[in-house]
């Protein structure tokens, strides 16, 4: 038994106060409020939090293990993440989200699941593997799954597709929470899409969609991760104030809300969705916390929606500092720095401030690249004549929304030229799992001025994805990532290099410090070719999702995710 004295933010009561705590089996036994004077002083030095927890994160696209993954989490307060293994699961299906529960078990770290609900994410693309709706049963009834991952079909649940509703229903009957995914879904729609019983989303990007889906029932998940990060304009109190001046908005039902900066009816969690190594190495929750807070967010109320909400939410034994409860906590030097001091998982200090107290194990990796090395001519574009109008995919920092554009580019000897003054580039998904197709477009954003940058992490069906300016080039980073099995490329005609990630093509059992120091070098050759975007690999991988509107690519062709169907890449 572990016994101290010690302040502690109680996130039930919201308030600090000195306390007797006594810890048996992992377990707080005993939380009882004190006295503090001149002759009975604390023995802790800083504020007990209870451990972050991270209530929406994709492990896989941290690069490393779930195991690797914990040994840097720790370092900045988070001992709990659920998290939907869909990127692994689209790869390796069943075989490889237990091959990621076993890594996480064998840590100390609360690793909670869920059921990855759309796999693939639509039939308009090529995944490794399909998760019916008796594989989503068999993975609710494990206890590490607690709950049914984000529902990215929302044309499904709207329309009332069959195999959608029985995962829908089987969420239910397992009595575990169902997470949302509904882009800019409104009105009629979302009301369906609610009704079925899914109750969160993250991806909310403006304020009154965050409004209105809070409005009708949904948990709103606040995103800071390294590709999306909306909480900027989440907590945008000038555009609070536009909605409120508009008679018709939402938004004047929130005008107290606005004015005073209460936020906290509006938001509920603080998620990661997706974390990059090299942005993980400096910090994870805590950080988010502290940005939170310079936008507004009372301090107390940022930590909640890292530590009771989704405890609440999740069904979770901990988030809490009371008895009964898993001794999950850290030591913090003060409520408002929120500098971590320490770390404890189940009462056994894991990060005592300078050193994590664990080892990891690793993953027993496979080829799962199964593709022919490709030619430069599988990246060319051909048209008859001298110039052709094409669709071309625009994005934007830090944001997973695309626009749709036009551009008007050269013909050569029949082949479409990409144009760097126009700043349109070549992109292109290559098949990995063995049907070895290819399918191109163009896309704005990027800035390459030459050379091409290629991955085998493009959600969620984690083909090959290539962004270049010629086709050689192209064909030269694809090539590379099949020799990797799996991983991140960049080539020039002057440089080139690659970050190896053999675990599905997904990850690495290296240290995350190593692979972070690897693909900072990747970023910086990316930036010697003209790239300006602050995360060009995983904006990139985004470019695969056709959840996510407006514009994607697949395996199949260009894809319109506003009328859910493809389209013709040189337009009539």
């Amino acid at each position: 038994m572990k016994e101290f004295t010690a302040y502690i933010y109680d996130v039930v009561s919201s308030t600090i106060r000195p306390v007797r705590i006594k810890i048996e089996n992992g377990i707080f036994t005993e939380v009882a409020p004190i006295t503090v004077n001149e002759e009975t002083l604390v023995d802790v030095k800083g504020l007990l939090l209870p451990g972050f927890i991270d209530s929406h994160i994709h492990i896989e696209s941290s690069m490393v293990s779930p195991a690797q993954f914990a040994k840097i989490a720790v370092r900045y307060g988070t001992t709990s993440v659920v998290c939907d293994p869909h990127e692994i699961a689209n790869v390796l299906g069943i075989e490889g989200i237990e091959a990621m529960i076993e890594n996480a078990n064998a840590v100390p770290f609360n690793f909670y699941f869920t059921a990855p609900s759309c796999v693939p994410a639509t039939s308009f693309e090529t995944s490794g593997a399909i998760l019916d709706s008796s594989d989503v049963e068999y993975l609710l009834k494990k206890d590490e799954i607690v709950a049914l991952g984000e529902m990215m079909n929302f044309p499904g649940v709207i329309n009332g597709d069959e195999e959608v509703l029985k995962k829908l229903e089987l969420a239910k009957k397992y009595e575990k929470p169902i997470d949302g995914h509904a882009p800019l879904l409104s009105r009629e729609d979302l009301d369906k899409y609610i009704a079925h019983g899914i109750s969160t989303d993250h991806e909310c990007s403006n304020v009154l969609e965050a409004l209105e889906k809070k409005i009708k029932g949904m948990k709103i998940m606040v995103r800071d991760g390294s590709s999306a990060m909306d909480m900027e304009g989440l907590f945008n109190i000038d555009e609070g104030k536009l909605l409120i001046e508009n008679p018709d908005a939402l938004g004047r039902i929130f005008k107290d809300i606005f004015e005073r900066k209460i936020y906290s009816p509006i938001f509920d969690f603080i998620v990661s969705d997706d974390k990059h190594p090299n942005d993980l190495i400096n910090g994870h929750l805590d950080l988010s916390i502290k940005k939170a807070v310079n936008l507004g967010i009372d301090i107390l109320k940022a930590i909640d929606m890292v530590t009771i909400n989704p405890a609440y939410h999740y069904n979770l034994n901990c988030g809490i500092i009371r008895e009964g409860r898993q001794a999950d906590f850290i030591i913090v030097d003060s409520i408002y720095d929120c500098n971590v001091l320490k770390t404890y998982v189940g009462g056994e200090c894991v990060f005592d401030g300078e050193n994590v107290l664990f080892d990891v194990p690793e993953i027993e990796a496979s080829n799962s690249i199964n593709a022919s090395k490709k030619l430069p001519s599988d990246f060319d574009v051909h048209y008859d004549g001298d110039e052709c109008e094409v669709n071309v995919i625009v994005c934007s920092d830090g944001d997973l929304l695309t626009k749709k554009a036009t551009a008007k580019l050269y013909v050569k000897d029949g082949i479409v030229q990409p144009d760097i003054f126009q700043d349109v580039l070549k992109i292109s998904v290559v098949e990995r799992y063995g049907g070895n197709t290819v399918s191109n477009a163009f896309i704005r954003g990027f800035g390459l001025k030459k050379g091409a940058i290629a991955s085998s992490v493009a959600h969620d069906s984690h083909n090959i994805i290539v962004v270049g300016y010629s086709s050689d080039m192209m064909a030269k980073a694809v090539n590379q990532i099949i020799d990797d099995k799996g991983g991140i490329a960049v080539v020039s005609e002057d440089f080139s290099d690659s970050l190896p990630l053999p675990i599905a093509g997904l990850m690495s059992n290296e240290d995350v410090y190593d692979v972070a120091h690897k693909l900072g070098v990747l970023h910086q050759m990316t930036n010697a070719l003209g790239c300006e975007l602050q995360s060009p690999f995983m904006t990139m991988a985004f470019m695969a999702l056709l959840v996510i509107p407006s514009i994607k690519i697949s395996d199949k062709g260009l894809f319109d995710g506003d009328s859910f169907e493809f389209i013709d890449v040189i337009k009539n």
